[in-house]
């Protein structure tokens, strides 16, 4: 067992640690760090893990009332889990490689693993656990079975590696090269270089990127010169880096057929990794009747004996509270006996084939399923099989940038200010019920708002449980509003009038609704100076509704010019709001900050403000592109060569002013792709090189060209819009906003979910 004793009124064994309460599986075993950030305080946490089972606490505050704990008082709780990490790791005499830099740690790190992990047990970080945290609970990972560590360092901002330096103690240090990730913390990139080179202080030998164009080779070269150092033959060399295989750094959440949602993790095939996909899977929120399955390999290289392996493994499975698990290989098949405590859950098969012939995978249905497997199993075919089929174009979602967008507009705000997260429009076209659950773990999020009363149902089908505010609410909704716990905003008398006598109809009291104020949009809302008087005396003569918020819309809050009317608008609402408060006794919430609000007036945020475009990774001051959220992508279907006599698509639009390479790619205005990005207004890109549009948009199918792009090729990869290609740049060819781009994106094409 990994860990230590530590004792206190009571003995309690450690094997797990513990920085997110979310994440608790084994309680009896864990040792909870209460850590203070910028955005949240972990001590609020102690007493709800308290009573979940957990006994072992590192604090910096005693907390009362946890008899039979043990509580260790620390200055500082993030310290104190690193210098636990760098004492464990000084009991492991072993090589520990050291990877840093800006770009290529995780498939290096992760190409190392393939290249050493079928001659030693190789213990090296999950996923990008790369920072201040997640390096110590990494390293937390070697073991008594572990012959040789790999471990990333990751960091924002000087002075941060020191820390990292001394948990992870490397004996060999692989540098990548430097890039522009982080720069505006640093006075230049000599001195990025030189704090993370701090990695390797105490490192005997230091393997550094070569300056090959190529991202991939460079990779590769660094992954031999390693593995050489260690004393690896050049020819095994050699055929190991033939069989590298390409690392999807990202956990997929895909559509499924017969009523499955598939979570794809063929990243990692170790214990750690399974433990943080469960993770992931159970704290997602899904419909309550939907069942959770795990498709499970063998763990290949494992370095710890088979039956201690798969005991754990039980554990975790029934820990997590799974309803099946299907197991596939012959060294977890020779191990059932591990998992007899969950016999009527568990099917074991000897191969992938097998699996995919048997009754169990054909009666797949409705199961939140989770696919893990080591790459030699092939499970590729599990998830083709079992996806969703659509045509080639897809819209890669990264949830992880949602909540890094999320953070950046935190970062304007207090700890007490909540933020409404905007979902409607499908979440802007990402897919509103994926974002929703993502941001539902959220802590700062208050609430998620949609535009109309079936947008929020959808989201309560699917197991959100935070409060939603629908913002248009249709007269014909109510009864969905009253169904599924939505929160009107109220606009109208007309509209409130209806919704009082429709709620008093079905007995409702107290039902929370959202007031809007008209100070200066002239959209919607009541006005906070004439309606005021009136609007009070018809809430205050009834108790089937209670006003939980009174909130207006800044016009301009993205240009400097319109502050003036800004404040003349936050002037109007702030005398509509008190006097809406002035008479009831509870506290009524105030909200008025858009995206672009957020960072302009930051003095302005109040109780709550709305996240909307900045959300999905497009500021609204300047139409930067903060995380990249949505890509779309698609395939070359065909490459024709077009003399310059010829003409292209319909109408013969499409005028060649020389011998051209034509590519049809399929995507068209049923896609939601703008007819007028045609006849070489817009381009989207190839092999990272402008490909302009030729000729018409059709229904299902542009063509684009590639004549300067020598190696397209057909089946190559198109990017239509994403971090390389805002979206931005396509609104201005179409006198347009971002927004419109994003929500364009037809239902037709396949959403693809993942977290980096």
């Amino acid at each position: 067992m990994i860990g230590a004793q530590i004792c206190g009124e009571t003995c309690v064994d450690v094997e797990w640690l513990l920085t997110d309460s979310r994440s608790l599986c084994f309680p009896e075993s864990t040792l909870f760090f209460a850590i203070r950030t910028d955005r949240g305080d972990g001590h609020r946490y102690v007493r709800d893990l308290y009573e979940r089972g957990v006994r072992a606490f590192v604090v910096n505050s005693v907390q009362e009332g946890l008899a039979g704990a043990v509580q260790l008082l620390v200055q500082d709780t993030l310290t104190a889990l690193q210098r636990l990490a760098e004492r464990h790791r000084e009991s492991y005499d072993i090589p520990v490689i050291g990877i840093t830099g800006s770009n290529g740690k995780t498939v290096i790190k992760e190409w190392l693993y393939q290249m050493l992990s079928p001659d030693m047990a190789v213990t090296r970080s999950p996923r990008s656990y790369n920072s201040q945290i997640g390096v110590p609970l990494s390293v937390w990972g070697l073991n008594s079975n572990s012959q040789i560590g790999i471990f990333e360092a990751g960091i924002s901002r000087p002075g941060e590696m020191e820390a990292l330096q001394r948990i992870i103690q490397p004996t060999i240090g692989v540098f990548t090269g430097l890039g522009p990730a982080h720069q505006e913390n640093f006075q230049s990139m000599e001195q990025k270089r030189q704090e993370k080179m701090l990695l390797f202080k105490d490192c005997p030998v230091v393997f550094e990127a070569g300056d090959e164009a190529d991202a991939l080779e460079r990779d590769r070269n660094l992954c031999a010169r390693v593995c050489r150092h260690l004393g690896m033959g050049e020819e095994v060399i050699q055929e190991r880096l033939q069989r590298l295989e390409p690392v999807a750094m990202r956990l997929e959440v895909k559509q499924g057929r017969h009523g499955c949602t598939l979570i794809n993790d063929t990243y990692n095939s170790d214990l750690s990794s399974l433990d943080i996909a469960l993770d992931f899977m159970n704290r997602r929120p899904d419909r309550a009747e939907r069942q959770r399955v795990l498709i499970l390999s063998d763990i290949l290289q494992s370095g710890t004996p088979s039956h201690e392996l798969y005991s754990h493994v039980a554990r975790l499975v029934e820990k997590r509270g799974l309803e099946r698990l299907m197991a596939i290989g012959a060294e977890i098949q020779a191990c059932a006996s591990c998992f007899a405590r969950l016999d009527a859950r568990c099917s074991f098969f000897s191969t992938t084939e097998e699996f995919m012939q048997s009754q169990e995978f054909r009666n797949l249905r409705d199961s939140l399923v989770l696919i893990k497997g080591a790459r030699s199993f092939h499970f590729d075919a599990i998830t083709e099989a079992l996806e969703q089929k659509v045509h080639e174009t897809i819209l890669e979602v990264n949830l992880g940038a949602v909540v890094e967008n999320l953070n950046y507009y935190r970062s304007f705000l207090n700890p007490r200010t909540r933020v409404i997260c905007m979902v409607k429009a499908d979440a802007y076209g990402a897919g509103a019920v994926e974002v929703a659950k993502t941001l539902q773990s959220q802590e700062q999020v208050g609430y998620l708002a949609v535009a109309v009363a079936d947008e929020g149902a959808l989201l309560r089908a699917n197991g959100i449980t935070k409060n939603i505010m629908v913002m248009n609410p249709e007269m014909t909704s109510f009864n969905t509003l009253f169904e599924y716990n939505l929160e009107p905003e109220v606009y109208s008398f007309r509209l409130l009038d209806a919704l009082i006598h429709a709620a008093e109809r079905a007995g409702i009291t107290a039902m929370p609704i959202h007031i809007k104020l008209d100070t200066g949009m002239h959209r919607l809302g009541f006005d906070p100076e004439k309606d005021m008087p009136a609007l009070v005396r018809r809430l205050r003569s009834q108790t089937a509704l209670i006003p939980r918020s009174v909130f207006s819309h800044f016009v301009g809050s993205d240009s400097d010019g319109f502050d003036e009317f800004s404040a003349e608008q936050y002037r109007r609402y702030l005398l509509g709001a008190d006097t809406l408060q002035a008479a009831f006794p509870h506290h009524i919430l105030r909200h008025m900050c858009n995206s672009a609000g957020i960072e302009h007036f930051p003095e302005r945020q109040m109780d709550m403000v709305r996240l909307g475009l900045g959300l999905y990774g497009i500021n609204p001051r300047d139409n930067a592109l903060l995380s990249n959220v949505s890509t779309l992508k698609t395939t070359i279907l065909q490459i024709h060569d077009v003399p310059a006599s010829e003409t292209v698509g319909y109408s013969r639009r499409g005028e060649l002013a020389r011998d051209s390479r034509i590519a049809a790619i399929p995507i068209g205005y049923a896609d939601g792709w703008d007819r007028l990005f045609g006849r070489g207004r817009a381009y989207c890109l190839v092999h990272g090189q402008k490909a302009p549009y030729v000729g018409n948009i059709c229904m299902d199918v542009c063509m684009i060209d590639v004549t300067d792009i020598p190696e397209a090729q057909e089946g190559d990869q198109v990017i239509l819009f994403g971090a390389e290609l805002s979206p931005s740049i396509l609104a201005s060819v179409v006198a347009t906003i971002p927004y419109e781009i994003l929500t364009s994106v037809s239902s037709r094409v396949k959403r693809v979910y993942y977290h980096e």
